[in-house]
Protein backbone atom coordinates (compact mmCIF):
# COMPACT_ATOMS: atom_id res chain seq x y z
CA UNK A 1 0.00 0.00 0.00
CA UNK A 2 2.70 2.50 0.30
CA UNK A 3 4.24 1.65 -2.40
CA UNK A 4 1.29 2.15 -4.09
CA UNK A 5 0.33 5.50 -2.46
CA UNK A 6 3.79 6.82 -3.27
CA UNK A 7 3.91 5.91 -6.69
CA UNK A 8 0.70 8.27 -7.18
CA UNK A 9 2.14 10.61 -5.23
CA UNK A 10 4.54 10.98 -7.83
CA UNK A 11 2.53 10.63 -10.58
CA UNK A 12 0.78 14.15 -9.49
CA UNK A 13 3.85 15.86 -8.61
CA UNK A 14 5.31 14.66 -11.50
CA UNK A 15 2.18 16.03 -13.70
CA UNK A 16 1.91 19.90 -11.86
CA UNK A 17 5.65 20.19 -12.52
CA UNK A 18 5.08 19.22 -15.94
CA UNK A 19 1.96 21.96 -16.16
CA UNK A 20 4.24 24.49 -14.14
CA UNK A 21 7.32 24.20 -16.85
CA UNK A 22 4.98 24.86 -19.99
CA UNK A 23 2.82 27.72 -18.34
CA UNK A 24 6.06 29.47 -17.49
CA UNK A 25 8.34 28.46 -20.90
CA UNK A 26 6.56 29.31 -23.70
CA UNK A 27 8.33 29.72 -26.97
CA UNK A 28 9.24 33.61 -27.95
CA UNK A 29 7.15 33.47 -31.10
CA UNK A 30 3.78 31.93 -28.67
CA UNK A 31 4.66 35.13 -26.04
CA UNK A 32 4.54 37.54 -28.90
CA UNK A 33 1.37 36.42 -31.13
CA UNK A 34 -0.54 36.90 -27.81
CA UNK A 35 0.98 40.37 -26.98
CA UNK A 36 1.05 41.37 -30.56
CA UNK A 37 -2.99 40.55 -31.42
CA UNK A 38 -4.67 43.35 -29.08
CA UNK A 39 -2.12 45.58 -30.50
CA UNK A 40 -2.66 44.85 -33.86
CA UNK A 41 -6.24 45.17 -33.59
CA UNK A 42 -6.39 48.22 -31.94
CA UNK A 43 -3.72 49.98 -34.51
CA UNK A 44 -6.51 48.93 -37.17
CA UNK A 45 -9.30 50.35 -35.37
CA UNK A 46 -7.42 53.75 -35.61
CA UNK A 47 -7.00 54.26 -39.22
CA UNK A 48 -8.95 56.30 -41.04
CA UNK A 49 -11.60 55.18 -43.47
CA UNK A 50 -10.37 55.92 -47.05
CA UNK A 51 -11.81 58.54 -49.15
CA UNK A 52 -14.56 56.46 -51.65
CA UNK A 53 -14.84 57.39 -55.24
CA UNK A 54 -16.10 60.26 -56.29
CA UNK A 55 -17.54 61.71 -59.44
CA UNK A 56 -17.68 65.61 -58.61
CA UNK A 57 -14.63 66.75 -56.29
CA UNK A 58 -14.36 70.13 -55.10
CA UNK A 59 -13.16 71.91 -52.08
CA UNK A 60 -14.92 74.91 -49.72
CA UNK A 61 -12.60 76.79 -47.08
CA UNK A 62 -14.31 78.67 -44.67
CA UNK A 63 -11.63 80.80 -42.97
CA UNK A 64 -13.62 81.99 -39.95
CA UNK A 65 -13.68 78.46 -39.24
CA UNK A 66 -9.97 77.54 -40.44
CA UNK A 67 -11.30 74.10 -41.75
CA UNK A 68 -11.55 73.24 -45.55
CA UNK A 69 -14.28 70.98 -46.59
CA UNK A 70 -14.17 68.45 -49.27
CA UNK A 71 -17.55 67.54 -50.94
CA UNK A 72 -18.39 64.77 -53.62
CA UNK A 73 -21.37 67.43 -55.80
CA UNK A 74 -23.19 68.05 -52.84
CA UNK A 75 -21.98 65.73 -50.23
CA UNK A 76 -20.21 66.89 -47.69
CA UNK A 77 -17.20 64.04 -47.64
CA UNK A 78 -14.44 65.15 -45.31
CA UNK A 79 -13.57 68.23 -43.41
CA UNK A 80 -9.48 69.53 -42.63
CA UNK A 81 -8.30 71.74 -39.87
CA UNK A 82 -6.25 74.28 -42.14
CA UNK A 83 -3.48 77.51 -41.58
CA UNK A 84 -4.48 81.07 -43.32
CA UNK A 85 -1.91 83.69 -44.02
CA UNK A 86 -0.30 85.32 -41.04
CA UNK A 87 -2.84 87.79 -42.26
CA UNK A 88 -5.94 85.63 -42.15
CA UNK A 89 -8.50 88.49 -41.93
CA UNK A 90 -10.26 90.01 -45.18
CA UNK A 91 -9.27 89.14 -49.01
CA UNK A 92 -6.04 89.25 -50.51
CA UNK A 93 -5.38 92.92 -52.10
CA UNK A 94 -1.88 92.58 -53.45
CA UNK A 95 1.07 90.68 -53.35
CA UNK A 96 2.96 90.44 -50.17
CA UNK A 97 0.12 91.21 -47.69
CA UNK A 98 -0.12 88.09 -46.09
CA UNK A 99 -4.12 87.54 -46.73
CA UNK A 100 -5.63 83.81 -48.04
CA UNK A 101 -7.73 85.22 -51.17
CA UNK A 102 -11.67 84.70 -51.26
CA UNK A 103 -13.85 83.75 -54.13
CA UNK A 104 -14.36 81.26 -56.68
CA UNK A 105 -11.48 79.48 -57.92
CA UNK A 106 -9.82 76.14 -59.50
CA UNK A 107 -6.91 73.83 -59.73
CA UNK A 108 -4.52 74.59 -61.96
CA UNK A 109 -1.70 72.56 -61.10
CA UNK A 110 -0.42 69.96 -58.76
CA UNK A 111 3.14 69.85 -57.23
CA UNK A 112 4.32 66.41 -56.04
CA UNK A 113 7.94 68.61 -55.32
CA UNK A 114 6.62 71.20 -52.91
CA UNK A 115 8.56 72.92 -50.41
CA UNK A 116 5.46 72.12 -47.95
CA UNK A 117 5.16 68.32 -49.09
CA UNK A 118 2.54 68.53 -51.52
CA UNK A 119 0.67 71.60 -52.82
CA UNK A 120 -2.44 72.29 -55.01
CA UNK A 121 -2.20 75.65 -57.17
CA UNK A 122 -5.22 77.73 -57.12
CA UNK A 123 -6.01 80.04 -59.52
CA UNK A 124 -5.53 83.26 -58.11
CA UNK A 125 -5.96 86.03 -59.40
CA UNK A 126 -8.97 85.36 -60.47
CA UNK A 127 -11.36 88.06 -62.94
CA UNK A 128 -12.52 89.90 -59.43
CA UNK A 129 -9.05 90.32 -58.39
CA UNK A 130 -8.29 91.51 -61.77
CA UNK A 131 -11.07 94.20 -61.43
CA UNK A 132 -10.23 95.51 -58.59
CA UNK A 133 -6.05 95.86 -59.46
CA UNK A 134 -7.07 97.76 -62.13
CA UNK A 135 -9.39 100.38 -60.62
CA UNK A 136 -6.50 100.58 -57.67
CA UNK A 137 -4.08 101.01 -60.19
CA UNK A 138 -2.19 97.89 -59.21
CA UNK A 139 -2.01 96.14 -62.67
CA UNK A 140 -2.24 97.49 -66.47
CA UNK A 141 -5.02 97.31 -68.48
CA UNK A 142 -2.76 94.28 -70.37
CA UNK A 143 -1.93 92.36 -67.59
CA UNK A 144 -5.87 92.18 -66.44
CA UNK A 145 -6.34 91.48 -70.00
CA UNK A 146 -4.32 88.52 -69.82
CA UNK A 147 -5.47 87.55 -66.51
CA UNK A 148 -9.16 87.67 -68.04
CA UNK A 149 -8.17 85.58 -70.44
CA UNK A 150 -6.68 82.92 -68.84
CA UNK A 151 -9.29 82.34 -66.55
CA UNK A 152 -11.89 82.01 -69.31
CA UNK A 153 -9.53 79.10 -71.03
CA UNK A 154 -8.77 77.68 -67.21
CA UNK A 155 -5.08 77.75 -67.33
CA UNK A 156 -2.73 79.34 -65.02
CA UNK A 157 -3.41 82.46 -64.72
CA UNK A 158 -0.25 85.32 -64.53
CA UNK A 159 1.80 84.83 -60.91
CA UNK A 160 3.75 87.87 -60.93
CA UNK A 161 2.04 90.73 -60.66
CA UNK A 162 1.55 93.43 -57.84
CA UNK A 163 -1.84 91.31 -56.56
CA UNK A 164 0.77 88.76 -55.73
CA UNK A 165 0.31 84.72 -57.07
CA UNK A 166 1.46 81.46 -56.32
CA UNK A 167 -1.69 80.62 -54.13
CA UNK A 168 -1.46 76.95 -52.81
CA UNK A 169 -3.28 74.66 -50.51
CA UNK A 170 0.25 73.15 -49.17
CA UNK A 171 1.56 70.83 -46.22
CA UNK A 172 3.59 72.00 -43.48
CA UNK A 173 1.30 71.60 -41.06
CA UNK A 174 -2.20 73.63 -39.48
CA UNK A 175 -1.67 74.87 -35.82
CA UNK A 176 -1.21 78.42 -36.79
CA UNK A 177 -1.80 81.05 -39.40
CA UNK A 178 1.73 81.12 -40.75
CA UNK A 179 1.69 80.60 -44.37
CA UNK A 180 2.05 83.92 -46.68
CA UNK A 181 -1.70 83.49 -47.83
CA UNK A 182 -1.46 80.29 -48.94
CA UNK A 183 -3.86 77.41 -46.71
CA UNK A 184 -2.00 74.50 -44.88
CA UNK A 185 -2.77 71.22 -43.69
CA UNK A 186 -0.89 68.58 -42.29
CA UNK A 187 1.34 66.20 -44.38
CA UNK A 188 -1.17 63.46 -44.14
CA UNK A 189 -4.15 65.86 -44.36
CA UNK A 190 -2.38 67.17 -48.01
CA UNK A 191 -1.72 63.85 -49.04
CA UNK A 192 -5.25 62.44 -48.86
CA UNK A 193 -6.40 65.24 -50.58
CA UNK A 194 -3.74 65.62 -52.98
CA UNK A 195 -4.86 62.51 -54.58
CA UNK A 196 -8.58 62.81 -54.44
CA UNK A 197 -8.39 66.55 -56.51
CA UNK A 198 -8.45 66.38 -60.00
CA UNK A 199 -6.82 69.70 -62.17
CA UNK A 200 -10.21 71.70 -63.14
CA UNK A 201 -11.82 70.67 -59.67
CA UNK A 202 -13.40 73.83 -58.10
CA UNK A 203 -12.61 75.62 -55.28
CA UNK A 204 -13.94 78.01 -53.02
CA UNK A 205 -12.93 80.35 -50.53
CA UNK A 206 -14.93 82.21 -48.36
CA UNK A 207 -14.58 84.54 -45.23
Amino acid sequence: MKKAALLISGIILFALASLFFLQNNKTPQQSFLQMESPIRVLAQTKQSEPLPLMKNPHIIIRKKDRKLELFDGETLIKTYPTALGFAPVGDKEREGDGKTPEGEFYVHFKNEKSKFYLSIGISYPNVGAAKRGLAAKLITQTEHDSIVRAIKEKRTPPQKTRLGGEIFIHGGGSATDWTQGCAALSNADIKELFDAIPLSAKVKIVP
